[in-house]
């Protein structure tokens, strides 16, 4: 399988424990990019729509496209209903998009999965001069909250985190800086603050929706699972995390009316 398609397999445990972002990240992309009913959006990999809500919200004309079945057919149930909602079910980097523009297009821990050298030059063309690209992504800490929890968590993956594939090598290199490199301007980072709390529960069914952690073979896997329940369940059953959304933001320049090379 491709590694792109792994959280397809997941379809509802990924809906239920993928974390949701800041609303005040989305506070601050919905007036910083202008975004409401007058906007075309184009959202790249919803999921299953943790980042949807607040921008569909705001009456623009939503467009996204999702390259995994079942999360496709997860974001038509959750959302097929809105008369501006639109998705399709098609691979970013080989959909013709024919003659649509957008005014934003945003991503969710989506877009490092293109590799930079499709994923700038693409969303460069879809834009209209002066559009928006906003990446955002999460950075889970759960090493300040509890250093011995976290130095035990280590032991586990120590022992059993054994995947096929490491996630370093599931996909291409991506750097959200590189922006700049192929055209954008403006390039702005943005850092946004929340807490998680987990049961030991909770939290190995969250492990359970990374990429990497879903490729680990039999019989380690199931090893590694029990044993990290076991051991956030003998320490106060109790993770919790201090998380830090970071969003990027650039814009087209407005004299650009680029085409792909």
């Amino acid at each position: 399988m491709e590694f792109r398609k792994i959280f397809d397999t997941i379809p509802e445990q990924f809906d239920q424990y993928r974390p949701r972002y800041s609303a005040d990240l989305f506070e601050c992309l919905i007036a910083e990019a202008g975004i409401g009913p007058q906007t075309t959006v184009l959202e790249i990999g919803p999921g299953t729509g943790q980042a949807t809500d607040p921008i569909l919200n705001t009456g623009c004309d939503y467009h996204a496209i999702e390259l995994g079945e079942h999360l496709y057919a997860k974001m038509l149930a959750k959302y097929g209903g809105r008369p501006n909602f639109h998705i399709v079910n098609d691979d970013f980097i080989t959909h013709d998009f024919e003659d649509e523009k957008y005014d934003v297009i945003y991503s969710a821990a989506a877009i490092q999965w293109i590799p930079e050298r499709v994923a700038f030059p693409k969303t460069l063309e879809l834009l209209k001069p002066g559009g928006m690209l906003a990446m955002m992504f999460l950075i889970g800490d759960y090493r300040t909250p509890d250093e011995a929890l976290y130095r035990k968590i280590q032991k586990v993956y120590d022992e059993y985190y054994k995947p096929v594939t490491p996630y370093k090598d599931m996909k291409e290199p991506f750097d959200y800086l590189h922006a700049a490199d192929y055209g954008y301007e403006g390039l702005e980072r943005r850092d946004f603050h929340g807490t998680r709390v987990f049961t030991a529960d909770e939290y190995v069914s969250y492990c359970g929706t990374h990429s990497d952690h879903i490729v680990i073979p039999e019989p380690l896997k199931t090893q590694f699972f029990e044993t990290l329940r076991k051991t956030v369940l003998e320490n106060g059953n109790r993770v919790e995390f201090r998380d830090t959304y970071v969003l990027y933001m650039a814009k087209k320049p407005m004299n650009v009316d680029s085409e792909i090379g």
